[in-house]
């Protein structure tokens, strides 16, 4: 065991995630064992560091209120509060999109020697990107993917839409290549369409991946380490009446997300074994959630969540109450494994 102490958990983003992060982030430090641990509250947004709230050991949580938020220290990850200056001694990275899940913060961490929750720098680089994680993929045979064709700002788009379009077929899904929670992503069923989803697309990021539709059912599974064994939590499959699992569908409750899967132990276990070869396969480390489409002519993976989402509506949580597990326990497992 690690035996950390000080715990500061890191919310709010630079991307149209920050909502989201701030009610995941939230969620976390309310549920990290208030016996082992001092918890901090960070909100961080654009390069400015407040601590928003803290709770002592079996103690309440203390709210801070705007105006008097002391700024955090980023010579030596710290604050002072009242008088004293608190150094952490471990980051739990709550922020999804930028700078949280495209190892920039982890990269801050990785050269302060200050350890974190989640995947390291480069990994989450590589993993964030969702057209370099697909060719990080490709020719391992661990699992299907889409066919796809690259896009990047400033590109001719009316003529590699047309290519796409002949290339692909339709329908297509438009994806940034760096955004989560289905910002900036459109279903694209008509070929007059995809320019301007593109370039809706690129609101998002400077680079966009357009994939070819694969009909079949959707199913996501979380894998972690514990004990440097990479385990999986139980699958969740995901119906919405939505044309896919949207932003909508994902936080406004327009979506079944059954769990345990209505599926066979067959098709469970795969899932469960694909998910935990392409972990190893990344160099994943912490808490991760990969996404995938279950087709007639076999599994294709869709992409992996860096820093999962944690809110009250989110499907880690869901996961670790269908195994019979506490949500305080395996926060804590995650840390002092981290």
């Amino acid at each position: 065991m690690a035996g950390y102490t000080r715990i500061a958990v890191i919310y709010g983003s630079d991307s149209s995630e920050w909502e989201v992060s701030c009610r995941s982030g939230e969620y976390v430090a309310s549920r990290i064992d208030i016996t082992k641990y001092d918890v901090y509250e960070i909100f961080a947004r654009f390069g400015k560091w407040q601590l928003t709230a803290f709770r002592k050991r079996n103690s309440m949580r203390v709210p801070l209120p705007e105006g008097s938020r002391p700024e955090i220290d980023k010579t030596d990850f710290s604050v002072t509060l009242y008088g004293e200056k608190v150094k952490f001694d471990f980051a739990y990275i709550m922020q999804h999109g930028k700078p949280g899940e495209t190892g920039q913060i982890q990269g801050y961490f990785e050269m302060l020697g200050i350890p974190f929750s989640t995947c390291s720098a480069f990994v989450c680089a590589v993993a964030f990107d969702k057209y370099a994680c697909k060719c990080y993929l490709r020719d391992e045979g661990i699992v299907k993917l889409a066919p796809e064709v690259f896009f990047r700002q400033g590109c001719d788009v009316e003529a590699l839409s047309e290519t796409a379009v002949s290339t692909l077929g339709l329908p297509l899904f438009v994806k940034p290549t760096g955004a989560g929670s289905s910002f900036g992503m459109t279903r694209v069923e008509k070929a007059e369409d995809l320019p301007q989803a593109v370039r809706f697309a690129f609101s998002e990021s400077p680079t966009v991946i357009v994939e070819k539709g694969i009909p079949g059912e959707e199913f996501t599974c979380a894998a972690y380490t514990d004990g440097g064994e990479v385990k999986t939590l139980p699958i969740i499959q995901i119906v919405t009446s939505n044309d896919y699992f949207d932003y909508d569908a994902k936080y406004n409750g327009n979506s079944d997300e059954i769990c345990p899967a209505p599926v066979s132990e067959e098709i469970s276990s795969h899932i469960q074994e694909t998910t935990r070869k392409i972990y190893r396969r990344m160099g994943c480390s912490g808490l991760v959630r990969m996404d995938y489409i279950l087709a007639s002519d076999g599994l294709y993976f869709l992409e992996i969540n860096i820093i999962p989402g944690m809110t009250g509506a989110s499907l880690v949580p869901k996961m670790v109450k269908a195994a019979g597990m506490d949500i305080t326990d395996f926060l804590g497992t995650v840390i002092e494994n981290s």
